[in-house]
């Protein structure tokens, strides 16, 4: 069943173009900070560009029957800076889902009994905490010169949820609860 009130319906339209954004925008910084020397960093931005991707999924599948030309705004920071200050942008970003856009928008769906949009804000939310944490590590290094040392470890992604880890990964994924066994590594 689709989501039934406008405002829920408006806020996972936001919250998709904002995902859909961040993929891309991820996608492209990653790209950059790999042409800068920074391999691991490049290789985080790619794996939490495709928790992104996942997310604007969920949205855009929770809102099924709302179809049509809809106007989608999201904010996000554009242009390319020295890998220190992307990072800082995308830590600027994803902090502000986490403490404002989501907690709002899971609000506002749990009033409304919106089940599938509560659940797909949710996922969105938990895996949001673990990127500003991850790009804030990362952050640090390159502020010193250096790569992040992710060494021979992968990153992993649950497909479902967006949960984001490196190294040895939980089995199941402590979000969705999804087999760890269906995670993308990168």
């Amino acid at each position: 069943m689709s989501v039934k009130n406008a405002m829920t319906a408006d806020f996972l339209r936001s919250a998709y173009g904002g995902e859909s954004m961040a993929h891309m925008r991820y996608l492209l910084w990653g790209e950059h900070a790999e042409k800068k020397g920074f391999p691991n960093i490049g290789k985080l931005y790619r794996a939490i560009a495709y928790a992104e991707q996942v997310h604007a999924h969920n949205h855009f599948r929770a809102l099924k029957e709302h179809v049509g030309g809809f106007k989608v705004d999201a904010g996000g920071e554009f242009g390319l800076r020295d890998v220190a200050d992307n990072l800082a942008w995308a830590i600027e970003g994803e902090r502000g889902e986490v403490e404002q856009m989501y907690p709002v928008y899971m609000q506002a769906a749990e009033f409304q009994g919106e089940k599938e949009a509560m659940r797909s804000f949710h996922y969105a939310l938990e895996a949001e905490k673990i990127h500003v944490d991850m790009f804030s590590q990362a952050r640090e290094y390159a502020l010193k010169g250096g790569d992040m040392p992710i060494g021979s470890d992968k990153i992993h992604i649950c497909p479902v949820c967006g949960f984001t880890h490196i190294g040895q990964y939980p089995d199941p994924c402590p979000v969705c609860k999804v087999k760890s066994d269906l995670f993308v590594l990168f």
